[in-house]
C-alpha cells in the first residue's frame, strides 16, 4: 500500500492540498492525521498539521476518455472566466511526457489583460489550479491531475527558476559557501531541484517548514 503525506495550516486543508493533487473528493481519500498542528503563540511554536494518505488506485474509477475530460475541463474553465468577467482564449492539451510537472493535462489560457488570473509569484494562478481540479474530480468522477497556465507564465518562471538554480551552483561551486533560496511552494522547489540534480559540484536540499520552505544549495562533499 502505497502513502504520502500532506501539510497545512489545519487538517481540512490539508486533505483540500491531498484531494487536489490526486484529482479526487475530499471525501474519497483514505487518510489518517499524523498530528492535528497547532497556531502557538506569536506564531512561536507553530506546527502544521499533517496527514498520510494511501495513494488512490487508479482501478478504482471509471475510466473516461480524454475527449470527455478536454470537453469537462473547457466548460469549467470557460465559466470559471465568465464569472471573473475575463475572456480569453483557452487551449487544452495532453501534457508531454517529457515535462517537469506530473499532471496529465495543460490548460493554456491566452488573452489581453490577464495578469490578474497570475497574481503575485503566481498564487492566483495556483488557487485557480487548485480549484479547477476539485471541480472537475467532482464533475467526472475520476483522478485527473491538471496544470493550468496563462500566458504562458509557468514556462517563463521555469526557465527563471532554471538560470536561478544554475547562477547559484556557480556562485556555491566557487566559494564552497551553502546558498539558501528565497521561500517556494513545492512544484518550484522541484524545478530548481531538477535543474541542479546532476550538477558535479552541488546538491540541493529543502529546508524549513510549510509556505517558509526554501531550496539550500551547497558543495558536494
Amino acid at each position: 500500500m502505497e502513502t504520502q503525506e500532506f501539510t497545512g495550516k489545519t487538517v481540512r486543508e490539508a486533505l483540500d492540498r491531498a484531494a487536489a493533487h490526486f484529482g479526487v473528493p475530499r471525501e474519497d481519500l483514505d487518510y489518517e492525521v499524523i498530528t492535528e498542528g497547532r497556531s502557538g503563540i506569536l506564531g512561536l511554536g507553530a506546527e502544521e498539521a499533517r496527514i498520510r494518505v494511501v495513494v488512490p488506485s487508479e482501478d478504482e474509477y471509471e475510466e473516461v476518455t480524454d475527449e470527455e475530460v478536454m470537453a469537462a475541463l473547457k466548460q469549467i474553465v470557460s465559466r470559471l472566466l465568465e464569472l471573473m468577467g475575463l475572456e480569453a482564449e483557452i487551449t487544452i492539451t495532453p501534457t508531454p511526457p517529457n515535462a517537469i510537472d506530473s499532471s496529465e493535462f495543460t490548460v493554456d489560457i491566452t488573452g489581453e489583460d490577464l495578469g490578474i488570473l497570475i497574481g503575485r509569484r503566481g498564487e492566483t494562478l495556483s488557487a485557480l489550479q487548485f480549484l479547477v481540479n476539485l471541480m472537475l474530480a467532482k464533475k467526472l468522477g475520476v483522478p485527473v491531475r491538471v496544470t493550468c497556465d496563462v500566458e504562458h507564465y509557468r514556462q517563463r518562471r521555469t526557465r527563471s527558476l532554471q538560470t536561478l538554480a544554475l547562477r547559484a551552483a556557480e556562485r556555491v561551486a566557487e566559494t564552497r559557501q551553502a546558498i539558501t533560496l528565497e521561500a517556494m511552494p513545492p512544484n518550484e522547489r522541484r524545478i530548481v531541484h531538477l535543474a541542479l540534480r546532476e550538477h558535479p559540484a552541488v546538491t540541493s536540499q529543502s529546508i524549513g517548514e510549510g509556505d517558509s520552505r526554501k531550496v539550500m544549495v551547497i558543495p558536494r562533499q
